[in-house]
């Protein structure tokens, strides 16, 4: 029987009718991905400078992990926590080794984790902190992004998150980001009452914002003095995508608990992690927190292994070297157009800000433009465009595409 090949417009078309409209995506249609590259309907060859919002950092596909998923799920998928299972245990041993800390509660989804962790430090606060019931605060940071539940969007200050999804959860104190000033005079004013500070090191969906030298070490500290917990999200920033395993690491902080997802199991399949010490994670009992597919054996097998990718090809420090040279390239091209007006980051997650307002186009077209060249990249609140290879990127192939954004730049024309 002859067969007709499906065309991206087919597919677009397809989610248009039958998908809720909850994402824009670039209108390219992936049906392929190895390592750094991924490949169209068409069969066209992209860079992928997103890495499923660093998910991928262990590049798309990669070997060892794909088998770990294979042979496991070719033995047992799942067992729900209702049993031990083979695999639980000796992830649990890797996970909390590798990251310092005596105990994780596994989870699925990075939303799922920051629930857990929010859940966690107010059960913390009422039974060792001794906090009176349900008057428990935690302190966030303007402009922050966590996820999308409704706990979490509660505390978003963008519209678009949380404009008629109310009535909001409450116990929430939001300051600016990258203000150690502000942090200390709310611990001060009600310490009494906060249970933990909950921080991205690098607020990433809001534009790879990098905090001062010294904010993360600061804020550990205060939160020290103030009988306070500190939380690093890590979900984006976590498993070596900043040049160190995990963000805080580059000021020697150890967060009280750790929130990872994301490449924990290098976008091979939902996997997310809360880490914390016995002080904190032993005031959850059986049967007050859990999950169906939490810690199933697939996920342990997966997370295993990319974990292991991490280590065995030293990710943390290829991101290091290689998002040092890329910003300094980077910086050279901003020299020579008035198109780009800066560029920050820290390791291998990037961002340009393009010389336009967040609500023109020219930041979405120069994507357009960028994906015509051969290289993938999505804007993030309107002019701001995030560039985050995977992290098995070789130099050659970083220099190759600071030629196409280059190209890009250079040629690009605004509306």
């Amino acid at each position: 029987m002859h067969t007709v090949n499906k065309t991206s417009s087919y597919f677009i078309e397809l989610e248009e009718k039958y998908g809720a409209h909850n994402y824009h995506p670039l209108p390219v249609v992936l049906q392929k991905g190895k390592g750094v590259f991924v490949w169209d309907v068409e069969g066209r060859k992209y860079y992928d400078f997103l890495s499923a919002y660093s998910a991928v950092n262990q590049g798309h596909s990669h070997p060892k992990i794909v088998d770990a998923l294979v042979n496991q799920a070719q033995k047992l998928a799942l067992t729900s926590r209702a049993f031990y299972n083979a695999n639980l245990g000796e992830y649990e041993k890797k996970i909390t080794e590798l990251f310092g800390f005596d105990k994780v509660l596994p989870m699925n989804s990075g939303a799922e984790a920051v629930e857990t962790a929010v859940k966690l430090a107010r059960k913390w606060s009422y039974e060792v902190k001794g906090i009176s019931e349900n008057a428990a605060k935690i302190v966030v940071c303007e402009n922050n992004f966590h996820g999308r539940t409704t706990t979490i969007v509660s505390f978003s200050n963008d519209p678009d998150a949380n404009r008629n999804y109310g009535p909001f959860t409450p116990g929430f104190i939001k300051i600016p980001y990258n203000d150690l000033g502000a942090l200390e005079e709310t611990l001060k004013n009600d310490s009494a009452h906060i249970a933990a500070f909950l921080v991205e090191p690098i607020q990433g969906e809001a534009g790879v914002y990098v905090p001062d030298e010294g904010f993360l070490k600061g804020a550990s500290e205060l939160c020290e003095k103030y009988n306070v917990l500190f939380i690093a999200d890590e979900v984006q920033t976590g498993i070596a995508r900043t040049g160190k395993l995990i963000a805080c690491h580059h000021e020697d902080v150890q967060p009280d608990i750790l929130i990872l997802g994301k490449a924990l199991s290098g976008g091979m399949y939902p996997v997310s992690a809360v880490l914390a010490n016995d002080e904190i994670m032993n005031v959850i009992k059986p049967g007050q927190h859990g999950s169906t597919f939490g810690g199933n054996p697939i996920a342990c097998a997966v997370a295993v292994a990319a974990l292991d990718v991490v280590e065995e090809e030293n990710l943390s420090e290829r991101a290091e070297k290689l998002g040092q040279l890329f910003r300094n390239e980077i910086q050279k091209l901003i020299e020579k157009t008035d198109l780009i007006k800066g560029v920050r980051g820290k390791g291998l997650l990037n961002a340009i800000l393009i010389n336009d307002t967040p609500e023109s186009k020219t930041a979405w077209n120069l994507c357009l433009s960028l994906r015509d060249n051969g290289l993938l990249a999505k804007p993030t609140h309107g002019n701001i465009i995030r560039l985050a290879p995977p992290l098995v990127i070789t130099e050659k192939e970083i220099l190759d595409c600071v030629s196409i954004i280059e190209k890009t730049v250079l040629e690009f024309k605004k509306d």
